[in-house]
């Protein structure tokens, strides 16, 4: 997923802000830390689409030719594998 990396910052700034807000959490740490250490879970947790759809590009590469010659239409193949490994990983998305 691509944003821009403000937008992390940002999010994960609301987050801690709104938790504070109604009393959800009790800093213990700096909060400086603990906002970046949530941006660093919330880029983690986009970035968990963009692997997976290299790894299914990497699997319809063996495919390459087949898909070339128009015998195998690549959008529906992708989603094919994108769709099985996740139902495999039970990966949300």
């Amino acid at each position: 997923m691509r944003l821009p990396k403000t937008w992390s910052h940002r999010a994960a700034c609301k987050i801690i802000e709104n938790l504070k807000a109604k009393n959800l959490i009790e800093i213990s740490i700096a909060e400086k830390d603990l906002i970046e250490e949530t941006e660093k879970v919330i880029i983690d947790e986009l970035m968990v689409e963009e692997r997976l759809n290299e790894e299914v590009r990497q699997i319809l590469k063996q495919y390459e030719t087949e898909i070339e010659k128009g015998k195998l239409d690549y959008r529906k193949l992708f989603e094919m594998t994108k769709q099985k490994i996740i139902k495999e990983r039970n990966i949300i998305i």
